[in-house]
Order: structure tokens, then C-alpha cells, then sequence
């Protein structure tokens, strides 16, 4: 798990404050999730055979010997808040929320046992349209944070739950005749979460993977209207893809339309945002059937990919410096007048002792792009010497009742 330095959670900052900008253009309302769920919950939602469930989830007996888990994911948390409030059978809703995931993995760059996570979910819409919307919105996303050339979208579609069925039947019957080159991994999901096999990185069992029955193969017909469909709504709107049969997700929830945004700037954590169809998650939770849609963008990978060309706000725009006890409490009030009139504007006081030419390697330190002065002679004639650090210019001495509109035609 990872501290977050000033300059590392600026940037997390900015992308949440540009992420929640472009959902709330598009109608997206943030809901607040708790960290802490029943651990039935995912065992029922996410799937008892998933890696999550079975080795990556922080679970323990509260008081009451009642078994809770803090949250490795958002969906299941938020479908559970929809049905618990009434706010999914027949409605249309679409919903987002931020704050920390917790997996029990091996940590590496990009990867953390704590993550940030923005997750988007819309219950109610069952066509390839709001798919689309959800694929278009995260492009927009993209061009606000300036990555846009460094992800590429990958397609796939799961079919339905029937579908799949007879698919991952085929599928095993082919990966059992070659149970001699699969890697441990495939071994141990063959016999409970065969495709996921589809997802092997090792070379070995990709190479067997190679003539596996397709997926495709298996698509029942509304599965492929649905995928045509949304690609030819993506083409139309120049939305560049990949459609890859390898993309099955993490989890036993999802059907249909499954996507991720990957990243070649990462090395091998290269998934930056993920999501897809679960349209029969709600009947899960005892729900009645609700079609949903949704994604999960991580935040850290995000940060990674922006850190190197990042520019950091300066700590101050503004420093003000005082000399003699005096003129301490006049900085104060001077501070505060400032910022009621440029509520946007950083501003500093320099607080204790300090002589004046220490303060002013301060203020140059922190950035500021002005110094306002305040000593003896000042405080006597009720004005502040501003001095500009970043630009030419001389030292001026403005009235403390004009100094706001000094400021003004400094910082337009």
C-alpha cells in the first residue's frame, strides 16, 4: 500500500476533478459506496472461483462474528446499493463513485494491495447504444487528460450465459487434451474458471490457446446483433478498436459487450480501464432482472502514465513576509483579505520567526509569483510593498485598501 507525497496526490486530484467533470456533462450522478461489505456478497457476485474471491480479498469476523471484506471491487457493492434503495427494477440510473479497492496481490509498478478506482455503472439500458455512449465518454476522458494517442480499445463479447455454457464445455474438452503444456495457473482454473485460460500470459499455453474453439464460434444471435451493432456505431463515429477474443474480464458476472483500454506505457500493467455487460447481476443480489452496463478506470495506472510531463502547481502564488512582531498579525488580515477577493489564489504567510532574507528564499522556494511585504513602516502607513518574483519589475508599495485591485490586473 502506498503514501501518496503532495506531488502524487495533485495529480490524483486532477484526474478525479477531470474524470468527474466529463461524467457529470454526460448525466452521471456520484454515489458514496462503503469500503466495508459482506463477504457473501462477493462470493455470490463476483464468483467464488474467481482469484479475487479465492486469494486476493481482505476478509475477517467482525465482533459479531459476522465475516466482511473491505472492497476489491465497485460494481457489486453498487448493485447491492441500487436494489437495497429501489433504485434499479424499471428505472434508468446511471451512477458513479471514487475511493480506494483493496486486493491481496504481489505489489509491482502499477500494481498496489490499495488502489483508486473511478467506476461507472448504468442500470436499466439494454441496447448496444448506451455501450457505445459509456466507450465514447472514456475517449473523451482520454483527449481531457491528454493520453488519447497512448490507449487503444479492445472488444470482445461473451455472449449470453447459455451461450457461454456450451462454449466453455468445448473449451474444456479441448485444454484436456493438453494438460501437459498448460502452466499451473491453467491447470487450476480448468477445473474451476476455464475461461480465464483465454487471459494466460504464458507463452506455453498461449501457443496451445492458438487452435482453442473460438469463442465467436459460440455467440448466440441476439449476442452478435448486440456486438455488430455497437461496432458499427463505433465506426460511425470514428472510434477507433481492436476486437480481441482473448479479453474474458476477472469476473463470472459479466455477458455480451466486454471492453479494456490499454496502454503500452506501463510494461506489463497495462490494463487501465475495464468493464462490460452483466445484465443478470440484479437477479443475483434477489433482484429482478435489470439490464447494467458499466467500467472501472484505475487511478494509479492513470498517474504513472501523466507523472512524467506532469506541471505541478506552485505551493503559493502568493508569499507575504513581515518583519517585526507588529506586523505579524497584519499579515494575517492581509492574507485573509486576499483571499476572500481571489478565492482560486494560493496564498501563504510565512508563520514564526524568520529573518527577511530567509523568508524571501521561502517564497522563491514554494513558487510564488509575488511577495507581499509588511514591516514597521508599513503597518505605521497602512500600505504593502509587493515585490515580483517570476517577472521584472520594482518593488511597489500599494495601500492595503488598493491592494486587491492591484492583484487584479496582476493575476487576470
Amino acid at each position: 500500500m502506498q503514501d501518496l507525497l503532495p506531488e502524487k496526490q495533485e495529480i490524483f486530484r486532477h484526474i478525479a476533478h477531470t474524470i468527474g467533470d466529463v461524467l457529470s456533462a454526460y448525466g452521471y450522478r456520484e454515489v458514496g459506496l462503503p469500503l466495508l461489505e459482506s463477504t457473501g456478497l462477493f462470493e455470490r457476485v463476483v464468483g467464488e472461483a474467481t482469484d479475487i474471491v479465492e486469494k486476493e480479498m481482505y476478509t475477517f469476523d467482525d465482533r459479531n462474528g459476522d465475516s466482511l471484506t473491505l472492497r476489491p471491487e465497485g460494481t457489486a457493492g453498487c448493485v447491492r446499493f441500487a436494489q437495497q434503495h429501489g433504485l434499479a427494477f424499471n428505472q434508468v440510473q446511471r451512477f458513479f463513485y471514487a475511493g480506494p479497492m483493496f486486493r491481496y496481490e504481489r505489489p509491482q509498478k502499477g500494481r498496489y494491495r490499495q488502489f483508486e478506482q473511478i467506476g461507472v455503472e448504468c442500470f436499466g439500458m439494454a441496447g448496444p447504444d448506451i455501450d457505445a455512449e459509456l466507450l465514447m465518454l472514456l475517449g473523451r476522458i482520454w483527449r481531457e487528460l491528454g493520453i488519447v494517442g497512448s490507449v487503444e480499445l479492445e472488444l470482445n463479447s461473451l455472449g449470453s450465459a447459455d451461450s457461454r455454457a456450451v462454449y466453455r464445455k468445448s473449451l474444456v474438452e479441448y485444454l484436456s487434451q493438453h494438460k501437459a503444456g498448460l502452466d499451473a495457473d491453467s491447470l487450476r482454473r480448468l477445473e474451476t474458471n476455464p475461461l480465464r485460460i483465454l487471459d494466460s500470459k504464458d507463452p506455453g499455453t498461449r501457443e496451445i490457446l492458438a487452435g482453442a474453439p473460438k469463442l465467436n464460434e459460440f455467440l448466440d444471435e441476439e449476442s452478435k446483433l448486440h456486438f455488430d451493432d455497437l461496432r458499427r456505431t463505433l465506426d460511425r463515429m470514428q472510434q477507433p478498436y481492436r476486437v480481441n477474443p482473448s479479453i474474458v474480464r476477472g469476473l463470472d458476472y459479466y455477458n455480451r459487450t466486454v471492453f479494456e483500454w490499454t496502454t503500452d506505457k506501463l510494461g506489463a500493467q497495462g490494463t487501465v480501464c475495464g468493464g462490460g455487460r452483466y445484465d443478470g447481476l440484479f437477479e443475483q443480489v434477489g433482484g429482478k432482472h435489470t439490464p447494467a452496463v458499466g467500467f472501472a478506470i484505475g487511478l494509479d495506472r492513470l498517474a504513472l502514465m501523466l507523472e512524467p510531463g506532469y506541471e505541478h502547481r506552485p505551493e503559493a502564488d502568493i508569499y507575504v513576509v513581515s518583519a517585526g512582531a507588529a506586523a505579524r498579525t497584519s499579515a494575517l488580515m492581509l492574507a485573509e483579505q486576499v483571499r476572500d477577493g481571489f478565492p482560486a489564489l494560493r496564498v501563504q504567510v510565512h508563520c514564526g520567526d524568520g529573518k527577511f532574507k530567509s523568508q524571501m528564499k521561502r517564497a522563491d522556494a514554494v513558487g510564488a509569483r509575488l511577495a507581499l511585504i509588511i514591516g514597521e513602516d508599513e503597518v505605521a502607513a497602512d500600505t504593502v510593498s509587493v515585490k515580483h518574483l517570476r517577472e521584472e519589475g520594482q518593488q511597489v508599495s500599494v495601500g492595503s485598501g488598493a491592494l486587491n485591485d492591484y492583484l487584479a490586473k496582476v493575476f487576470v
